[in-house]
């Protein structure tokens, strides 16, 4: 492994912990990646982000080819995805933390732009957050109804679901997911105190 691709490893693996040291993910339910040149690589089917390390990373071509024997989390097509929208994308996080979720039951007059700007950050870190319609985790349903919304907005929550954030590393889609989070979070709590912003 060269030293560049151990460092983004290294700081996959931190993320990962750190996401689920603090309850942003639980069991196996999340899903991370990174690119490295013209190689993706993802978290194995059935890790823990708790428990993860960097043996425990897939890698894929761009074209979602998987290059070892290790079997790749089974909604690489949303990464993949990401990365064939822009070569910006180094990074991909996907959770099903809570108040992304709950977010997700709350309609929304323009699906592609649905976390108010309750404060600035979420604009200015990742930009505008869309919904993507529910469907079966895991199925070619779910992956057609996400590349039909790519481009309309630079997050996604899926219904249902949780949310999928890309970045231009991995620390920088870990910020974008954590603002994101955060401004759900607040949009959550303003929504149930009755106060429209």
């Amino acid at each position: 492994m060269d030293n560049t691709l151990q460092l983004k490893a290294e700081n996959a693996v931190w993320v990962s912990h750190s996401l689920f040291a603090r309850n942003k993910t639980s069991g196996s339910s999340a899903n991370i990646s990174f690119r490295h040149n013209n190689t993706i690589y993802i978290s194995a089917s059935g890790t823990c982000l708790g428990t993860i390390s960097a043996d425990d990373f897939v890698p894929l071509s761009l074209d979602g080819q998987a290059l070892s024997d290790q079997k790749p989390s089974k909604e690489w097509p949303l990464h993949i995805a990401l990365y064939q929208k822009s070569e910006s994308i180094g990074a991909v996080i996907h959770t099903h933390s809570t108040y992304s979720v709950l977010w997700s039951f709350i309609p929304a007059a323009d699906e592609t732009d649905v976390i108010p700007d309750h404060t600035p950050y979420l604009r200015m870190k990742l930009g505008s957050v869309g919904f993507v319609p529910y469907a079966a985790p895991g199925s070619e349903a779910l992956f057609q109804a996400f590349r039909s919304r790519i481009h309309d907005s630079d997050g996604f929550i899926l219904k249902k679901h949780g949310p999928v954030v890309p970045g231009k590393d991995i620390l920088d889609a870990f910020y974008c997911l954590e603002e994101l989070e955060e401004s759900a979070h607040i949009a959550w709590e303003l929504n149930r105190a009755g106060i429209a912003i």
